[in-house]
């Protein structure tokens, strides 16, 4: 079974981050590839570099998506999910996507801790997007940014721990989702101190990705997620051109 991780960041680092921890989490005869958008934001922090990301995320699949089973969009808030789901044609599960469903299935309402202020609005309208918006407690944001904190973790540890804290106090969380690519593994450092319990996005899906891809189920041939139709482009990568040159199936 081969799972893509797509980082549509552009920061190497934190893709081999996601990559080890992935290794990690999956089956032994499970194996990961993790690639980094090859243009845009060092890391996503507003709806401008949210929209370039969407596109990296569909070049990296275009030029490594082929012989993979299932696809891993790493970057919470899910830049491009659902034009990947269309051109795709393996399953595609988003980090956001699969976070917000896992706190779901646990019961109650769920909050979501993240770094980056503009990221509150941006994932009130995801999760809204979802149908899951009254399932939803509260956001908190800290400071720094996830690309900070990826850079020194152990200084955003206690704000972390504190706005988790915040959400199950103020909103009654019955869960907390620690949100974001820089942010991944960070929530076994401090669940002990979380009184519910604390979703790592990265684990939550990539335990996703590796179901779907066990279950093997077909791609759509009719309906909205059908393969894209052949469209006329210019200027994408040669390997995007391609994808966009298929003929579809009826």
């Amino acid at each position: 079974m081969h799972i893509l991780l797509i980082n549509p960041n552009t920061t190497e680092t934190i893709t081999q981050r996601m990559g080890e921890i992935a290794v990690g989490l999956v089956a032994p005869a499970t194996r990961i590839t993790a690639v980094t958008g090859r243009f845009g934001a060092r890391y996503v922090s507003s709806r401008a570099s949210y929209a370039i990301a969407g596109h990296a995320a569909l070049d990296a699949y275009a030029a490594h998506g082929g012989d993979a089973d299932a696809v891993l969009l790493a970057c919470f808030g899910d830049p491009g999910l659902m034009a990947l789901k269309e051109i795709a044609s393996q399953p595609v599960v988003g980090m956001a996507e699969a976070s917000c469903l896992t706190a779901s299935a646990l019961g109650g309402r769920f909050a979501i801790v993240t770094g980056g202020a503009r990221w509150h609005a941006m994932l009130e309208e995801f999760v809204r997007g979802l149908g899951l918006e009254a399932r939803l407690a509260g956001i908190a944001t800290v400071a720094p940014t996830g690309g900070e904190i990826a850079a020194d973790p152990d200084r955003a540890l206690g704000l972390l721990t504190d706005a988790c804290i915040q959400c199950v106090d103020r909103y009654g969380a019955d869960s907390v989702i620690l949100a974001g690519a820089g942010l991944a593994g960070l929530a076994g450092r401090i669940a002990d101190r979380v009184p519910v319990p604390l979703i790592d996005s990265l684990a939550a899906s990539v335990g996703l990705a590796e179901g779907l891809a066990r279950a093997a189920t077909r791609k759509a041939h009719v309906g909205s997620f059908a393969t894209t139709p052949t469209v006329d482009t210019v200027g994408l990568s040669p390997e995007l051109t391609r994808l966009f040159d298929r003929p579809r199936r009826d």
